[in-house]
């Protein structure tokens, strides 16, 4: 290929940031190109809400027209921004790979609080434009006061510098891209299956016409399959959903261990409690479709579900349920009960890591008023222990990242070669994060509560039932069987293997918390 090419792009630093990283991958490959700036409707309207543009490819329309005019030879797009249908005479050539899908939520230091959710003050302002963020957000914490914020990424961190906001949500990607320095900030790093990000976050777009061939072929060595595949799915539940940039949803698709894991958030509109959905499948064909037909109205949903853990009135949880009109009956199965009463404050002196497994083992050791170094850092099975750890003032430095202890286990031992760890526990746990640990890890044992079962536990005639542990397990199959019809869903490989003695069919959610319990429920469709 001869001839020079042009690059159409738009003129922020994010998008010239992008033009330049594709000019770049072309001339590795031995292809000359020069950038074309184009303002597009996006860049020139900066003074309404994103959803209240008309129409669709607000920040790509312009891009297209002169890529069908001539003028231009490729157009470099944040592939979430492409409308999923192309004008006719237009293709995407490439994908290159893909950034990190991961959220990040900037705060100002005067207005954190790590014992709430989200590291933000009650009442706090975020900045966003996005309703799928403002759906999320509220989801998480109702009490936030959500603010319109646009402008380009540094004119964003600006105004939260400028204090307009207490804190602002923008994509990581964008943030690492340009290199910028947030760490005046606080910063809440949001891994993109607890806050679903936009469909193709984090992914380029090269598109071109049709026509040209030669430069199709030539893309192909700047083309992930693999990313393009994954992104191809979200998009697919997009277009199934006929939205654009305002409709309250995200979609996020990972493959791992060869099988496709989709996380799925919508709401009706920005101010709607957002319906989460996890789905897994060896395929991607026919993937999207199953995904949009868990969101039918038509579909049954179970009327009344059973937790064997008492569930708190703003419990994320119950708030995702009664959106739905889904009864939920909370009922412990267990009593627990200390078994230290004083600590030994001398075991505590070289202590590198404190590990929890549980929300009961965080609660009561924090009670024991313990006197940690501080060196010490915090590791969390799942998101339900780190949100008990934020409650006493800490930050997990490691939380698990699925409900798989194995695989929970196997990426904590990464982290502790020769170092010193604590593991306060139940008296009857399993200990199976120890198991895994490398041989040079000292392990220092600390049981420091025991669980009792309840006696005569009432029998439970819900659609679902949901069991919290083991010992729940044990607690509630004393008396009772499970009725025709009922669903069960375990949380935590060990409950799991409970069912799998007793030859009963479960639910294993993605992750042991209310986010995963609420996607686990949603997924259940009752016959």
């Amino acid at each position: 290929m001869v001839k020079k090419l042009t690059i159409g792009t738009r003129g922020s630093e994010l998008a010239l940031w992008q033009a330049n990283h594709i000019q770049n991958e072309l001339a590795a490959i031995g292809i000359e190109a020069e950038i074309k700036i184009i303002k597009t409707q996006g860049d020139k309207i900066l003074n309404l809400r994103l959803d209240k543009l008309e129409g669709k490819g607000f920040f790509t329309k312009e891009l297209e027209e002169e890529l069908l005019a001539g003028t231009i030879d490729l157009a470099v797009h944040c592939l979430k921004d492409l409308p999923t249908n192309h004008p006719a005479g237009l293709t995407i050539a490439a994908i290159p790979p893909r950034e990190e899908a991961t959220e990040y939520l900037l705060i100002l230091k005067d207005c954190v609080d790590v014992s709430q959710k989200l590291s933000l003050k009650k009442g706090a302002m975020v900045g966003t434009s996005s309703n799928r963020r403002k759906a999320q957000l509220l989801g998480l914490r109702s009490d936030l006061e959500i603010e319109d914020l646009r402008g380009n990424v540094p004119t964003r961190i600006q105004k939260l510098r400028d204090e307009n906001y207490d804190a602002i949500m923008l994509a990581k990607a964008g943030i690492k891209r340009l290199g910028l320095d947030v760490s005046e900030f606080h910063v809440e790093e949001l891994a993109p299956t607890e806050f679903v990000p936009a469909p193709a976050q984090g992914a380029l777009a090269i598109q071109i016409r049709e026509s040209d061939s030669e430069l199709f072929e030539a893309l192909q060595k700047l083309h992930d399959p693999e990313t393009a595949e994954q992104v191809g799915v979200e998009r697919k539940v997009l277009n199934l959903f006929e939205g654009g940039c305002h409709m309250p949803l995200g979609c996020y698709c990972k493959k791992e261990d060869g099988a496709f894991e989709v996380w799925t958030s919508k709401a009706e509109t920005a101010d709607d409690f957002p319906e989460r959905l996890f789905l897994r499948s060896e395929t991607a064909e026919g993937l999207a479709e199953k995904i949009v037909a868990k969101y039918s109205k038509e579909r049954k949903q179970p009327a009344k579900v059973f937790i064997s853990r008492e569930i708190g009135e703003h419990s994320y949880f119950r708030k995702a349920l009664e959106s739905k009109g889904i009864e939920i009956e909370g009922r412990s199965l267990i009593r627990t009960f200390p078994i230290v009463t004083v600590l030994d404050q001398f075991i505590l002196k070289n202590i590198d890591w404190v590990f929890f497994s549980s929300r009961n083992s965080v609660e009561y050791f924090f009670n024991l008023k313990p006197l940690l170094p501080k060196k010490t850092q915090f590791g969390v099975v799942g998101r339900g222990s780190e949100d008990a750890l934020r409650k006493f003032g800490h930050f997990a430095d490691f939380v698990g990242e699925s409900g798989d202890i194995t695989e929970v286990a196997e990426d904590f031992a990464k982290l502790v070669s020769g170092k010193n760890i604590l593991f306060p526990r139940a008296q009857d746990s399993l200990q199976s994060i120890q198991k895994s640990l490398p041989a040079d890890a000292k392990i220092i044992d600390l049981p420091i509560y025991e669980t009792v079962i309840e006696e005569n536990i009432d029998q439970s005639y819900a659609d679902v039932l949901i069991f919290t542990s083991p010992s729940n397990v044990d607690a509630y199959f004393v008396d009772n069987l499970l009725e025709p019809g009922q669903q069960v869903i375990a949380i935590g490989n060990s409950t799991g293997k409970k069912f799998d003695e007793m030859g009963v069919k479960y639910a294993l959610p993605y992750s042991p918390d209310e986010i995963g319990l609420t996607e686990a429920v949603f997924g259940i469709e009752i016959r």
